[in-house]
């Protein structure tokens, strides 16, 4: 008697996180992961990575321009848990701190071809003035106390 294996299919994705619209910030960067179910195993590329930091177009869309490339090969025996990416976009502060200025996610299409996605972006956001300065605050202070020490006893 033989034993059947389980039969996988793969899911092929490649392409570019093209650019971005954030007309109040400059100087981003973008992140990208991939998040999928317990069936799903990466077999090819990265699954993950990180761009260079690009400044605002200087044409009216003032866009944030990537072009950053995606190539990564997954392999299932289910579509249960289909991939999804995640990006996350993040820039300087005004202490030079990077923080997240946005962050979305979308499934990988499920038929193939060539796709176009727009990913709506969220941005974390105090919800109080009080929480904004507190903030403001622990970022200041969080930036005295990392300071290297001066050599001195």
């Amino acid at each position: 008697m033989t034993t059947a294996s389980p039969s996988v299919f793969l899911l092929m994705v490649n392409g570019q996180v093209e650019s971005a619209q954030f007309p109040e910030y400059d100087d981003l960067y973008c992140k990208y992961c991939f998040v999928y179910g317990q069936d799903w195993a990466p077999t090819a590329g990265l699954e993950e990575g990180i761009s260079q930091i690009t400044s605002k177009s200087q044409d009216v869309r003032q866009a944030l321009v990537w072009n950053f490339p995606i190539d990564v090969t997954f392999k299932s025996t289910n579509p249960y848990g289909w991939p999804q990416i995640v990006l996350s976009v993040y820039g300087p502060d005004v202490f030079g701190n990077d923080v997240v200025r946005g962050y979305g996610a979308v499934h990988v299409p499920f038929s193939p071809g060539r796709h176009k996605r727009t990913i709506p972006m969220f941005v974390p956001e105090s919800t109080s003035k009080l929480q904004k300065f507190t903030s403001l605050l622990l970022v200041a202070s969080s930036d005295l106390q990392a300071a290297p020490p001066t050599g001195d006893k």
